[in-house]
């Protein structure tokens, strides 16, 4: 089987703003990339940073651009339309969210392995932590049949699950929105359901755990897509390593998806589900 990577092309380059919708919690910020490869494969990500107000001005951060799972890629005649899911939590996501319709949003990508398609007769389901949420979008459009769970910290943050078709499951942690829950749980009803399925999941590391234990559980094939701290995108920095049964790999060359029964439990050490 192919890898289900779209090459990127070596250089930066600018794509234009096309608008920023407030989400709740979230803000989506939508570009028009005229030079860029026009099918990114659900799960790959671009490294991004705002063209104009980027590593100069102030404390002169932020230094370094942002990887982002892409949520949205649709085709039109002169480029594709690249959708990004972000929370402003520090300075670089705080610039991002400050674009306006035709500023410039520099990126690089697509890069890394996205997920693959799941066999003939398997019903996906994907599960969605938070921000995790943003590479399930796009996978979503392309699959049939999806069964889609979403877990976020609160009714401002859920407010992101508005944007998938269909009734998304939504379990809350304050229980602001459906239960009291974690998504995990709404995942265990599923696999206790029975049938055959496969897991498709983004999410923080104790939610990844927690996929990737009830699935070793079940014997239920999985696909995870880690998130990691990237300064590079190209396998460079080696700031993105993490061990599996194989050895160490880099998340941004050999991931961000990984099967889950590659992984080294240690990869998520201290982490609950």
């Amino acid at each position: 089987m192919s890898e289900p990577r779209t090459l990127a092309p070596p250089e930066r380059r600018v794509a234009a703003v096309s608008g920023v919708e407030r989400l709740g919690a979230y803000h989506l910020v939508t570009a028009h990339d005229a030079a860029g490869p026009r099918d990114p494969r659900p799960g790959q990500f671009y490294m991004l940073a705002a063209e104009d107000c980027w590593g100069g001005g102030g404390d002169e951060r932020p230094y370094l651009p942002r990887a982002f799972s892409y949520a949205r890629a649709h085709v039109e005649p002169d480029g594709v339309s690249l959708g990004f899911l972000l929370e402003a939590i520090g300075p670089g996501t705080e610039r991002l969210s400050q674009l306006a319709p035709d500023a410039g949003l520099a990126l690089v990508g697509p890069l890394g392995i996205g997920f693959r398609p799941p066999a003939e007769g398997v019903r996906p389901v994907l599960v969605g932590g938070g921000i995790g949420a943003a590479p399930l979008l796009c996978l979503q459009e392309e699959l049939d049949g999806t069964t889609v769970l979403l877990g976020f910290r609160s009714a401002a943050h859920a407010q992101a699950a508005a944007v998938f078709s269909g009734e998304p499951k939504v379990v809350t942690d304050d229980g602001s929105v459906g239960r009291q829950a974690l998504v995990t749980e709404l995942l265990a009803t599923e696999l206790d359901a029975g049938g055959e399925l496969e897991i498709f999941a983004c999410g923080p590391p104790p939610m990844l755990e927690g996929v990737r234990a009830l699935c070793a559980e079940r014997g239920v094939s999985a696909q995870l897509a880690l998130e990691s701290g990237m300064a590079c995108g190209f396998g460079a920095c080696f700031g993105c390593v993490v061990p599996t049964k194989d050895g160490y790999v880099r998340l941004c060359l050999d991931g961000p998806v990984l099967d889950a029964d590659r992984l080294e439990t240690a990869l998520f050490a201290g982490a609950g589900h």
